[in-house]
């Protein structure tokens, strides 16, 4: 990991948003690009021959690979760095995005290319978030987390307009899906060569003693936060999969209306509130966000033309910009600095579970009685769930918010050299949730 730099608790400083942090910026710029390309997905397997349940199906193998992969990802980022694991995962992901683009039927190619994908995909992210996190100080990494993740924002407005571009100027055919995924691999590649580029020189300090993923999960996983990202991985199945199809159902021309006005309400909501963790809270940021993405389930049951998209896109963008940052920041923060990896990648990996768990059942919904059906439903699981979040996390004290913040006022030596030895000292609790008697660090 690299040296955290010394500043105070208060203003946003530029000393965490350096040289590094943007070409990581510019790095996960591409990989969203390139992964909003593939929110066409859906459309491919249909191309293909496939129905509904079938692309669910596809969609969820490749997770499942991911998840497997997963178990491994944590332990092998904490012994042998992010740089070797970022590099390969780079390299994965190539491969099987050019698999995906060189398949003509719904066949063992697509399948191995998805799951390829996926764990190239997961890889990818979860190194350059474990990565992004070591750049800033243990009361900061919510906001450099947020202000990562806009270039996200960035990525989805431009990967859906040049998927939508894609569709529109090019006749149903192999070439169209050719130029899709060749894009969606170029992409990719570019953010592998960023990814080497700043990690060049990086330093590993390999952990005396590496526990199994299953240990660290059950000492300092937040089972809370579990919840929260599972309904996350369902929202994220319906929007990145299926409302392609939603759209085709509707007659509409494309969804790059609905991912600009999401990508354009979270990238500015994220700069406006990227230090609400710290006045607010993360759990009731994450109320407010999941309730949002119920309202934006709900928006979509009344969609006929393309700009009624826009309401349910002010929602969901809402939702994201809250959730993502704060969930991560929970979780990954329960785990100690030598397992930080492991802490990210199971954050990672309970979004991408939702999604595997939900996204055959989506599909078979819809296939049985229609999207409106499915939209409901989900509008209502999310629901439940978000009421059920706000009152088991009432009372509890978030320890971002238990940090004043400061202007213009540095701290004593005395401070900084307490607050290092608290940070390399392993929590016997997760210790991003505490009940309210305790005493907040």
């Amino acid at each position: 990991m690299s040296q955290l730099p010394e500043h105070d608790d208060g203003e946003p400083s530029p000393s965490i948003y350096n040289s590094t942090f943007w070409l990581a910026f510019t790095a996960n710029l591409l990989l969203v690009t390139a992964n909003a390309m593939t929110f066409r997905f859906a459309e491919f397997v249909t191309f293909l021959g496939g129905t509904e349940e079938l692309t669910g199906q596809v969609i969820s193998i490749g997770l499942v690979g991911s998840l497997v992969w997963r178990l491994f990802l944590g332990q092998a980022m904490d012994r042998f760095g992010v740089r070797r694991i970022w590099v390969l995962s780079s390299v994965a992901y190539v491969i099987g995005s050019a698999m995906i683009m060189c398949s003509h039927s719904v066949g063992w190619q697509l399948f191995s290319g998805r799951v390829l994908f996926a764990i190239g995909m997961a890889s990818m992210f979860s190194a350059a978030l474990s990565h992004v996190q070591s750049l800033a100080p243990p009361n900061r990494r919510t906001e450099i987390i947020g202000s990562y993740g806009t270039a996200g924002f960035l990525g989805m407005i431009t990967g859906a307009q040049l998927g939508d571009l894609i569709f529109q100027n090019m006749p149903e055919g192999s070439n169209l899906y050719y130029v899709l995924f060749g894009l969606t691999t170029l992409l990719g590649a570019g953010h592998g060569v960023l990814a080497i580029v700043m990690t060049q020189g990086m330093q590993h300090e390999r952990p005396d003693v590496t526990p199994a993923v299953h240990h660290l999960f059950l000492r300092y996983w937040p089972p809370l936060v579990l919840l929260v990202s599972v309904m996350m991985g369902l929202v994220f199945a319906v929007t990145t999969i299926f409302l392609t199809r939603y759209a085709t159902h509707l007659g509409l021309e494309g969804i790059r209306t609905f991912f600009s006005a999401y990508a354009i309400t979270a990238f500015l909501l994220r700069l406006v509130t990227r230090q609400w963790s710290r006045t607010a809270g993360r759990h009731r940021l994450i109320v407010y966000g999941l309730a949002s993405h119920s309202l934006g389930q709900g928006a979509l049951l009344f969609v006929t033309q393309e700009w009624q998209f826009i309401p349910a896109a002010l929602c969901f963008g809402f939702g994201h910009a809250l959730l993502f940052p704060s969930v991560v920041s929970l979780g990954a923060g329960a785990f100690p600095e030598q397992y930080r990896g492991t802490g990210t990648t199971l954050c990672l990996a309970a979004i991408d579970l939702g999604t595997m768990i939900t996204a055959p059942a989506i599909g078979w919904t819809i296939d049985h009685y229609g999207f409106r059906a499915m939209l409901a439903t989900v509008c209502i699981v999310v629901g439940v769930s978000t009421v059920y979040y706000a009152v088991a996390t009432r009372g509890i004290v978030d320890e971002d918010t238990a940090t004043p913040v400061r202007r213009n006022k540095p701290r004593s030596n005395s401070t900084i050299i307490a607050s290092t030895r608290a940070a390399k000292t392993p929590p016997t609790t997760p210790a991003t949730i505490r009940p309210a008697t305790a005493k907040a660090s």
